[in-house]
């Protein structure tokens, strides 16, 4: 069982066997999902059937490709971090998280005094020069003239992934314990 923004959701050692055989990605098959059912020792049709369950009660928002943006072309994006009222934080993140140029977009905890930001956003793009231009873009449409934000351009990618919530943790002391992520 799992809360999911107040929604508890019953999740069956099945779900969860299910979900880290798709959550590091598809097999590159012509039928991706009876591989994947031959792995589970069930039907096409129930993974299939299974996985739009998830997908309906909430479990799984979505899923989908990993893009490697460098490798497409985009070789800059820089995270946007925003000091915006609390009271105005719900619309504004809709606001920005509209633009295709902005992939993530979370609201955080304000760090007193040092860090006054609660918003904070990725925008991608071909150059920084391009990056700077869709985040005055942004600034104009959702009028934001007047809102503190900087942006941190990345310099090194280290890891791009999706996130993963069955895997096994390598980090454990014991190498002979097996500890799993907890999905909350």
């Amino acid at each position: 069982m799992i809360e999911l923004n107040r929604k508890v959701v019953h999740m069956t050692a099945d779900d969860r066997l299910l979900i880290k055989a798709v959550e590091t990605g598809l097999p590159v098959v012509s039928r991706p999902y009876a591989e994947i059912a031959q792995q589970l020792n069930i039907s096409e049709e129930d993974v299939i059937l299974r996985l739009q369950q998830l997908m309906d009660n909430g479990a799984i928002k979505r899923y989908g490709v990993v893009v490697r943006h460098k490798e497409l072309g985009y070789t800059s994006n820089g995270m946007v971090v925003w000091n915006i009222p609390d009271d105005r934080v719900e619309e504004l993140g809709k606001c920005i998280g509209q633009y295709a140029c902005v992939t993530l977009s979370y609201r955080r905890p304000r760090r007193l005094p040092d860090w006054p930001y609660n918003l904070f956003t990725m925008v991608h793009g071909i150059n920084r020069e391009e990056v700077t231009n869709k985040i005055e873009e942004i600034v104009e449409q959702c009028n934001l003239q007047d809102i503190e934000h900087t942006t941190l351009f990345s310099t090194r990618r280290f890891k791009q992934r999706g996130a993963s919530y069955t895997q096994e943790d390598t980090r454990s002391e014991n190498k002979n314990t097996t500890k799993l992520r907890v999905v909350k």
